[in-house]
This record gives C-alpha cells, structure tokens and sequence, in this order.
C-alpha cells in the first residue's frame, strides 16, 4: 500500500494515517509502518521519541493498569516489578526459526521455515492482532549513534512493557529516527503479543496484566533482514533488538559485509604499571559470564572496567586489528544467583531505575531472589503474586527471572564504551563449565586452532532436567541458539577473518574454572580470583611468561601463574592442567561426531585440526 503523507502529529487515531513525525523520509519506513498497521489494524500509532516523558506516560498508564509494581522508592527508586503469564518466562527455542531461502543454510542446528509459507501463517496471525491496541513505532540503533560499527533497526509493538526495556536496552527514540535517512539500511522488526482487545465483530474486551499468546512464533529472514515475532511478551522473544537483531540478522550481516556478531562479553584490563587491554569472551549460559564482566580483580594494582556482558559486534579497523563496540545500551541480566558475594557491581548497578520481571517482592517493597542475600526472607510475595515463606517448597523467583538497568549505572562501566569506533582487541576466551578435561587456561597454537576451540566449546550438564548429568551440551562459540546462518559457514566466516587479519589477530584462549577433583570439590576458587588468570593471558600478549606445550594447548609453565595467597595446592595445579588421554581421545570421537552433522560444508581446517589433536595426544 501507499503511505499516508507523513504529519508532525505523533499519536493519534490510526484513521489519520501513519503519523510519522514530519523529519522522516525513508519512504520504505512510512511504506513499512502503513503496511503493518493495515495488517494489524490498531487503534492508534505512537511514534516513540525516547523522552523522559513518554517514560513517565507508559509507566503511569501501566501502573494503573497494575501491569507495573512501583517499588518502595526509599529502597529502590523509580523502580517496578512485572509479572509475566506463567506461560511466559522464557525465550522459546522450538518456536524460533531461520526461514532462509534454503534450508541448507539455517544449517542443521537451527529451526528452519519456508520464508514464503512462514509469511503467509504469520500474515494470518498478524492480522488484526492489534485491534483495540496502540502499534508503537520504536526507532533504535544498536551501538553509539552513527557510529561506524552501529546498525539501525525499527521495531513496531502492541507491548508498552517492550516500549520501556526498549528504551534501557538501546539507543532508542528520535534521535535514532532522524538517522534512517532516504537511503538509510534498516532492520524492520514485527512484534505483537497476539491479544488483540477488540474482534473482527468490533466487541471489545478488558485487557490483562500480561497479555500473550499460546501460539509463539519467532522468526527471523536473513535475506531480507526481517524479523516477526508473534504471542510472547517476553525477553528477546520481545527485545527484538536482542538476540533476534544483534545476533541471528546480525550474524548473517556480519558474514556479508565481513565483521562479527558475536555472543561476547567485552573487558578492560589496567595493569599496576598502566597498560591496558582489551578481552572478549564468550561462556554459554550459567558459565559465569556476567561474573567475568563485571569482574572484581584480587591481585593488587590490576583494574577490570565492564564494556559489555553479553553481546559484541567485531570489525577490522583501519590499522588492521579487530576491533569490538557493545551494541547494546543496558543489561538484561539473569536475577537469580546474582547477590553482593557472586556479583557485587552487578547489585550496585541495580540500586534503581530498573525493571524486575518475575522476581518475589518483599514485606518492605523490595525485591528478592534466591542467591540474592545469605538471609532468606521470612515472607515474600512470589513471582506468581502468591504468599510464600522458606517452607513453601517451590522458588521465590523465576529461575530465569530478569533485571532491566542502564548500563550507565554500572560502577565499573569503561568510557570506552561511549567510544563510536569501538576498542581495539588483545584476546579473544572461550570458556564452559567443565569437571573434567578442559584445563584452567590454555592458548590456542594458533588462530584456525582458536576456532577449533570456539567450535567445541561444551558445558557438562548440571542438573537432571538438562538431560543426562554429565553429559556434554555442545554451544559452540557460545552461539548454538543465536547463529542466523549454517554454523559450518559460520566456522568458515571465522576463518577468513583470521586470515584477514594475520598477525593483527587477537590471541585466543580457552578457560575453565569450574575443574573439580575425584571427590567433586572445584579446583579453583572462581570469581575475583580469575584475575589471576586474566593477568596471566596479559603477561603472555606482552611475551613476559613462559609455557608448557601440552596437546590442547599453551598453558602456564611452572610459577607464571601468580597463586600467591591462594589455599591452592601442587596437587590442585596439576590436575587443573592434566590431560588425560584416554578422556580426551573419547572427547575427540564426540567432537567428531558433532562435526558429521554438518556434511561437506564442514571447513576442512576443523577435520585438520581434529587430526592434529588426535596425533598430538599419541
């Protein structure tokens, strides 16, 4: 359809058309915003501008529809605690697809769909799955403003709740809009909770807290960089800024114009003697990723500043090395587990301004989480409003339950993360939480050994809702539910990036923390003391520490590991760098039949790389 004439009139009824402020003039955006409100058919559309009034407007108007929980402003200020539909809580994985044009390249670890016949249901669902509702057009770019890694995106939205995390996740309002100039790229992105308020008779209905769908949809079209999303009101099902747009369109993106979308989280290291360096790291989940983001260093003189926690965009630069931004404008972190002894900065960034989502609510107004605090809470108000005391027998909090919070509140938070141009990388780790096997820190021999290891990054299972305890759980990369693309493409992708790089590339390490003994007691004390480990990978960037070759990798000779004051023992560092043969010839086979799964289009480094690692364990 054809667009109404765009008027500087910003939210009013959907009858006098688009109503995109006067400034824009992209006319595939004013086409696009007209299409899916004919679709969708709303009762109004609101062109976010970003402002601390509109803030005030949406929290207001949810507060009286007690969709939000105003905490107690004395303890959390400007705060508010939601509750999903307990059908709600998570990212959907089984509903989420790459609808490529070929199924051959979403590749077999990714849900694919016909791209045209995924089109077709979701028009079916999407129409007049807004009726009674406001479409929200939110206008947002991922990394500084037009900065030269940046990338521009539009969501529209029937969820205000979106609205708001929107606007603490991103760079979000006019300022984003008047970028998308007549020939600006931008990502479109289509979201609704599937709950219209009114049907195709023109009834009406009241509106619930948490409105959603049973049916979900999340999906993503690489060719044309679109994304709909479809029945969840939820997280990155939600944020489609998120994994969505930073990592599976961001991939695919990243492949075509040679940069790196990445699952990383992104640190600044100072020494005492002031050189600083630059480290991204990618942990699947429950590896202790936001832990090392937001890292406080034990050994003396040595600083850690957070740039990111979970999410890096890589690009050469015109010096030849890669350099990394954060796309992203806040932290939506996971609550549970996060208290003052496990993530003191993460509980200070927390103090206010934040969105909680399925988190229990205090006597005093408050919030609380399991890990939150030693002391466990003699009454709460659980994630589901019910009244809940320590013998209840189920959780307080969501175990995925969430904070939102700007990411200029955190106390370690770089300058270097305003830095449009991003920060130039010394070191890229690769970690997962293994018992066995995987030393504490180990350097790649090279850069298409590195990605050998990115590649077979794997968590042992901790609990038996997991799966088999013990086994492994391949997440190569840290990027099995988030690459938009064939993951053996992919592997290749990262290979021709080392190639471009050559001796500008960042070191690679692999790390484990989470080494136990035959009694199961871990090895290593974790958390501030892996600045040990930092400093260790620092000193060997500037060749001031020795190694040991062993056939996994580099790993620290005899005394270069600072453990100075630790109740770590002889016996403790050599099994934390043991190989077992046996064990790893078994790994060798598993990998092998991980790597089956992607036939011919397997880069044939990694089957080099496999056989070397088999020769060097002879």
């Amino acid at each position: 359809m054809t667009a109404t004439p765009a008027t500087p009139v910003r939210d009013v009824p959907i009858a006098a058309g688009v109503n995109a402020p006067a400034f824009v003039t992209n006319q595939s955006l004013l086409t696009w915003v007209g299409e899916i409100a004919a679709l969708t058919k709303p009762e109004r559309i609101h062109w976010c501008d970003g402002s601390q009034q509109e803030w005030y407007e949406l929290t207001r108007d949810l507060i009286a529809q007690g969709v939000l929980i105003p905490l107690n402003p004395d303890v959390r200020p400007d705060s508010f605690l939601v509750r999903s539909d307990p059908d709600d809580v998570a990212r959907v994985e089984d509903r989420t697809f790459i609808c490529s044009l070929k199924k051959e390249d979403a590749g077999p670890t990714n849900n694919w769909r016909d791209p045209a016949g995924m089109l077709d249901e979701l028009r079916g669902l999407f129409d007049g799955s807004m009726r009674g509702r406001t479409m929200y057009v939110v206008p947002f770019s991922m990394g500084p403003l037009g900065g030269p890694i940046s990338q521009l995106g539009v969501q529209v939205t029937d969820s205000p709740y979106a609205v708001l995390n929107m606007r603490i996740m991103t760079r979000m309002g006019t300022d984003a809009l008047k970028l998308i100039g007549e020939k600006t790229p931008w990502v479109p992105a289509v979201h609704s909770v599937g709950y219209p308020l009114v049907d195709s008779a023109g009834k009406r209905t009241d509106d619930i807290a948490w409105p959603s769908n049973l049916t979900k949809y999340i999906c993503h079209f690489p060719e044309s960089r679109e994304i709909w999303s479809y029945g969840s009101g939820y997280g990155g099902n939600a944020l489609l800024s998120k994994k969505c747009f930073s990592l599976r369109i961001g991939s695919y993106m990243g492949r075509q114009e040679g940069w790196l979308a990445e699952h990383m989280l992104i640190l600044k290291l100072t020494s005492p003697e002031g050189k600083t360096y630059h480290v991204a790291a990618a942990f699947p989940s429950a590896c202790g990723k936001t832990n090392l983001a937001m890292i406080t260093p034990t050994l003396p003189g040595w600083t850690a500043e957070t740039i990111g926690d979970d999410i890096a965009w890589l690009r050469p630069g015109a010096d030849g090395r890669l350099y990394a931004i954060n796309p992203e404008a806040g932290f939506f972190g996971v609550a549970p587990g996060t208290g003052e002894k496990t993530n003191p900065v993460a509980m200070h960034t927390i103090w206010g301004n934040t969105i909680f989502t399925n988190v229990a609510l205090t006597d005093e107004g408050d919030v609380w989480w399991e890990g939150m605090t030693e002391q466990v809470p003699a009454h709460l108000v659980d994630w589901r409003g019910d009244d809940w005391t320590p013998e209840s027998g189920r959780l307080a909090a969501h175990a995925n339950s969430r904070f939102t919070v700007p990411i200029q509140q955190c106390p370690t938070l770089s300058d270097e993360w305003f830095e449009s141009d991003g920060v130039p990388l010394d070191a890229i780790i690769f970690g997962g939480r293994r018992a066995t096997n995987i030393p504490l820190v180990a350097e790649a021999l090279d850069w298409e050994h590195g990605v050998f290891i990115g590649a077979t990054v794997s968590s042992e299972q901790t609990a038996a809702a997991e799966g088999t305890v013990g086994e492994l759980r391949r997440d190569p990369f840290a990027m099995l539910p988030f690459c938009g693309y064939n993951m053996a493409d992919y592997w290749q992708h990262w290979l021709d990036m080392g190639v471009k790089l050559g001796a500008n590339a960042p070191k690679i390490y692999q790390v484990n923390w989470f080494r136990k003994d035959d009694a199961g007691h871990f090895l290593w004390p974790g958390f501030g003391e892996n600045s040990r480990v930092l400093e260790w990978i620092c000193r060997r960037i500037d060749g001031e520490v020795e190694v040991n070759e062993l056939p996994v990798g580099r790993v620290p000779a005899a005394g270069s590991l600072n453990i100075d004051g630790l109740d770590v023992t002889t016996d403790d560092m050599a099994q934390l760098f043991a190989v077992d043969t046996d064990m790893w010839n078994a790994e060798c086979d598993l990998t092998e039949r991980f790597f089956d799964q992607f036939g011919k289009r397997l880069p044939e480094e990694l089957t080099t790389q496999l056989a070397a690692l088999r020769q060097r364990l002879m």
